[in-house]
């Protein structure tokens, strides 16, 4: 099931991502602070990572963001602002969440 889906921001690539007002959040598990996902991450040609990434998230003005893991993840993909991220939950290969990146170009 999709978490969220967001168009970057040179922002977001820069300084971590922060979760969209409208994310799914009920899939995450609760937490208070901060909390690690482990995700498959799948480039915009469906080319996965080799192993799954651990993204650290944790709260930024009350709004949740990524950021540990999530830095790799823009390096490997070599997101800019534009792209869009899709996050889902999906428990398989090791991983329950899934992240697929797809190029605004």
């Amino acid at each position: 099931m999709q978490i969220f889906r967001k168009k970057l921001t040179p922002v977001d690539i820069e300084r971590g991502l922060v979760l969209p007002p409208d994310s799914n959040l009920e899939l995450l598990p609760p937490f208070q602070g901060t909390m690690e996902l482990s995700t498959i991450v799948e480039s915009a040609e469906g080319t996965p990572l080799a192993e799954p990434v651990t993204i650290h998230c944790s709260t930024r003005s009350g709004r949740p963001a990524f950021t540990t893991g999530w830095y790799e993840i823009a390096r490997y993909a070599g997101l800019t602002g534009g792209d869009i991220v899709y996050f889902y939950q999906e428990f398989s290969e090791g991983a329950q969440y899934r992240m697929r990146v797809r190029s605004a170009g």
